[in-house]
């Protein structure tokens, strides 16, 4: 801990979200060992990665963002739900405007602006909407240890968040790499793309820390706000897609595998920080 408190919040920021990208190219490395994945399988995996998230929603985002905003003298509830919802509110105008196309579906199905662009292009992108408020949320952690002003916001509650999310980061490389596998991809095609999908996160990791030390007033804010981003993110694909049945799944192994992801994160937050 001490070593890794010698580092800027920035500089820490780029480390905690390396990481996480790192650990999705882990899970996006499973492709050259399995070319399919059961679908009961990816549902629990995905119920791990939804259950990871709303946990570190809460317990690294909100609460201190609430601490921090009584503090500030703001109206914290006002503040948590104005961030909140503009967390929400960034994604679905994301998810509406950029073209992007989800596994399984065809490419006349694709979401977003109309384009010509190549439908590898189009899946990838899809992924990448997921990672956004990852990155984002480990940056500003880093952003809001730094302020000091906040007994819950801590550099080993961050650390704690970045673990969290790279363990979610494991399966959903998988989740990405091996179904391209399965469309007919080449193993290192769907790897390249599968990793590449995780790229965004120190990109977001950076920014978030960066506008958090820097305009301090907005911490709260955005601390909601990346809380915000990940619950849209678990409710509008991360649950859907874990509870869809396809050749006999078990959707109860994914409601499962959130409560599993909900405790570990719980525990790593709690126990870190």
């Amino acid at each position: 801990m001490t070593f890794f408190e010698q580092f800027t919040p920035i500089q820490q920021a780029l480390i905690g979200t390396l990481f996480t990208y790192s650990v999705t190219a882990l899970g996006a490395a499973l492709v050259f060992f399995f070319k399919s994945i059961n679908k009961t399988v990816l549902n629990g995996m995905l119920g791990f990665a939804a259950g990871v998230m709303i946990a570190a929603s809460f317990w690294s985002l909100l609460a201190p963002g609430i601490a921090m905003a009584e503090e500030l003298g703001q109206v914290a509830w006002m503040t948590a739900s104005i961030g909140f919802l503009l967390g929400g509110g960034f994604l679905y105008a994301v998810d509406k405007l950029l073209p992007h196309l989800h596994l399984g579906l065809d490419t006349s199905q694709a979401e977003g602006v109309k384009t010509t662009w190549q439908r590898s292009v189009l899946l990838v992108l899809a992924i990448t909407l997921h990672n956004i408020p990852e990155g984002l949320a480990v940056g500003v952690a880093f952003g809001a240890a730094a302020s000091g002003s906040i007994s819950g916001a801590t550099v080993a509650g961050a650390i704690a968040l970045a673990i969290g999310i790279g363990l979610q980061n494991f399966p959903e490389g998988a989740a990405v790499s091996i179904p391209l596998r399965r469309e007919g991809f080449s193993r290192t095609k769907a790897f390249i793309y599968g990793q590449a999908s995780g790229i965004v996160e120190p990109i977001a990791g950076v920014l978030g820390a960066m506008a958090v030390i820097y305009i301090r007033p907005i911490l709260p804010y955005a601390l909601a706000f990346a809380a915000g981003a990940m619950i849209y993110v678990v409710i509008e694909e991360l649950i859907p897609e874990a509870q869809r049945e396809e050749g006999g799944s078990k959707t109860d192994v994914a409601t499962i595998g959130a409560m599993i992801g909900f405790s570990v994160m719980m525990i790593l937050d709690v126990a870190l920080g």
